[in-house]
């Protein structure tokens, strides 16, 4: 059951290589509950070598465009160390952002400041049930034009928000009291 809470949450997603054994983290992106956002390329270590071409088409973000453009891991570590420092921030894909995230922190030598939980884990069973169709609906309405980590990580938070604000809406109307006919409570 998830857990009540009127917060707006920290929202991390990573884009990689390719899904499944061997993959690893290119992009790193989150949104603060201010709205702010950051997206960060990671250049491969040398030893990770698996590339997707069916991943690089979803992403649209190259070997190539990380090799040159990147930045070194040990620097998105600490910047992401720095900024969630204390913090728990949420993914929608947890099992594999958590493994692709420990692979971050194992190649820079650092453990992670911050926590990394599972954005269901925040949700109720009626919020659970609607996320998919919310999460369309906000898509169109932003026509995000590519699919990257901190537009993702943007379209959960504003999903998120969406559904708290239509349960908070629901949960006051139901408790309301109601007019009877004539104006008689």
């Amino acid at each position: 059951m998830g857990k009540p809470t009127d917060e707006v949450p920290i929202v991390l997603d990573i884009e990689a290589s390719g899904f499944g054994r061997g993959s690893y983290p290119i992009e790193v992106g989150f949104v603060l509950p201010s709205g702010e956002s950051r997206c960060m390329l990671i250049r491969p270590a040398a030893h990770w070598t698996h590339w997707d071409p069916a991943a690089e088409r979803l992403h649209q973000i190259s070997r190539d465009l990380l090799m040159q453009h990147g930045l070194a891991i040990r620097d998105v570590v600490e910047e992401l160390n720095a900024t969630l420092y204390g913090c728990t921030a949420y993914t929608d894909g947890w099992a594999q952002d958590y493994s692709w995230l420990a692979a971050l922190c194992d190649v820079a030598g650092r453990v992670p400041t911050f926590r990394l939980e599972s954005l269901r884990a925040l949700l109720d069973e009626d919020e659970a049930e609607r996320w998919a169709q919310t999460k369309q609906q906000v898509a169109n309405e932003l026509a995000l034009p590519r699919h990257r980590a901190s537009a993702d990580a943007r379209l959960l938070q504003l999903t998120f928000m969406r559904l708290r604000a239509g349960t908070t809406r629901r949960h006051a109307s139901a408790s309301a009291p109601q007019v009877a006919a004539g104006g008689q409570w």
